[in-house]
């Protein structure tokens, strides 16, 4: 994992104790602090958190503000064209994922964390699968594995 884009769930899940993924935010966000791996938060997603909590809340010196600029709306447009969204999916939250997947790919960031396994990470391995990305997805449901930092490698001894 050289850098990684934090998604809504993830900050949702960063700054609130009660939610089940939590720990394994906490522990990522840590990880990427003590590796020095550089954390993208989107416009995008600043502007979706900002719904319910305020983004000064969070630890902003932490992260690399990543604006939506045009090149990325050009190729979120390109990736939209090739890739259309499935019929029972809302228009407008695959619309602002797919801002974040051409965002990943503009800006060739390695990894994107998230709790959103039905769409955000559905779009992401699907887009990688036909070759319109390479960003992986790490969703925290499956816990910290700390193999994501070490380009796959699980130790062997504790």
């Amino acid at each position: 994992m050289n850098s990684v884009l934090l998604d809504t769930s993830f900050l949702i899940s960063l700054s609130d104790p009660a939610r089940p993924h939590h720990d394994a935010a906490v522990a990522y966000y840590r990880e990427c602090v003590r590796r020095q791996v550089a954390m993208y938060l989107s416009t995008v997603v600043v502007s979706e958190f900002q719904v319910k909590q305020a983004i000064n809340d969070l630890p902003l010196r932490n992260f690399v503000m990543l604006p939506f600029n045009v090149d990325h709306a050009m190729r979120c447009g390109l990736i939209i064209r090739q890739m259309p969204r499935d019929a029972g999916d809302d228009r407008v939250r695959v619309k602002d994922d797919f801002k974040l997947l051409a965002q990943c790919d503009c800006e060739s960031i390695t990894h994107l964390i998230s709790e959103d396994a039905s769409t955000l990470a559905k779009y992401l391995d699907r887009a990688c699968e036909t070759g319109l990305a390479t960003t992986k997805v790490v969703l925290l449901r499956d816990g910290f594995d700390a193999a994501w930092f070490e380009n796959g490698q699980a130790r062997l001894l504790p």
